[in-house]
């Protein structure tokens, strides 16, 4: 092994150290995609679980529009009151099949009870004139309405403003200080169905993808590239060490006593695992193409290697 003791030196050491910094940092991306790919993966079980299930009465799933937990977003609300039209806001910039425009929230009145919740009617197009409004505002159906609609948690605030009637994000308490008067602000129903249906309504949001991304095969790639680096090492010193005995090789055949010293300060020995002949034969190449004086072996090499784009 005294071939390779050039790898205890200071240089190459500390290349192999870089090499294994960045194996830690490709690990550490690696487990971020793992855990990304389990966020979606329990985001596609609570849609499963929620989105399709029988409707709960608003009696029993009052505390989701006050306190929503990620685990219940989605579960399935019904709902009678009215509609609160005066109070509606709209939410600027939310994306919808690829095109940017406005949500309506209106604020619900639960019969029976003195609760006001939020309901997200859908989705608006913004005025191809002027994006600063909906191209059409449908106004929710009047008197009693019995209502069906998916709980989302409140969304947080948002260091952005907006223009009076409208809102940044669905950031409920922010809501209620516009309003004066008490909301549920836990979490807010995204409208499914409305009964009596009105002439006109928002568009209704698409259903939330069950796809769960490209994550593990990132994790993979970032694993795979903390190995490429030290097998790229390892390539660099053997190819290191092949030009040393080439080196040995060519002062060998030209007749000189070869005083080399080693990267470690040692001498360097002639031990390689690349047989003789070939070495020598490698070492007179060097030397008719360093002298311009190739042989016809020279050149039929040369040529073969052109052909095959070596």
């Amino acid at each position: 092994m005294t071939r390779y003791r050039f790898l205890l030196t200071p240089t190459w050491l500390g290349w192999l150290a870089i090499c294994t910094l960045f194996a830690v940092a490709c690990v550490f991306l690696g487990q971020w995609q793992i855990d990304r790919r389990e966020a979606s993966l329990e985001e596609i079980n609570r849609i499963v679980s929620n989105y399709d299930a029988d409707p709960v009465p608003y009696s029993n799933a009052r505390e989701l529009f006050d306190a929503a937990e990620a685990d219940d977003e989605w579960t399935v609300v019904e709902l009678t009151g009215e509609y609160l039209e005066d109070d509606s806001r709209l939410v600027r910039n939310r994306a919808h099949r690829g095109s940017v425009g406005y949500e309506s929230l209106v604020p619900f009145s639960v019969a029976g009870t003195d609760d006001v919740v939020i309901i997200d009617r859908g989705w608006l197009p913004t005025d191809s004139s002027d994006g600063s409004r909906p191209e059409y505002s449908p106004a929710p159906p009047e008197g009693e309405v019995d209502l069906v609609a998916r709980i989302r948690p409140a969304e947080p605030a948002i260091n952005r403003g907006a223009p009076e009637g409208q809102l940044a994000s669905i950031d409920l308490q922010e809501y209620q200080d516009e309003l004066g008067y008490s909301l549920l602000t836990g979490g807010y129903g995204l409208m499914a169905e409305e009964s009596p249906a009105p002439e006109t309504a928002p568009r209704q949001l698409t259903r939330p993808s069950m796809e769960e991304g490209p994550h593990l095969s990132y994790s993979m790639q970032w694993l795979t590239f903390g190995l490429l680096g030290f097998i790229g090492w390892g390539y660099a010193a053997r190819i290191h060490a092949r030009n040393r005995d080439f080196d040995e090789a060519e002062a060998a055949a030209s007749g000189a006593t070869p005083h080399a010293v080693s990267e470690d300060g040692g001498p360097v020995h002639a031990a390689s695992a690349v047989p003789a002949q070939d070495r020598v034969r490698e070492a007179n190449r060097r030397r008719r193409m360093t002298s311009g004086r190739l042989s016809d072996e020279d050149l039929e090499d040369a040529w073969v290697d052109q052909r095959l784009g070596r």
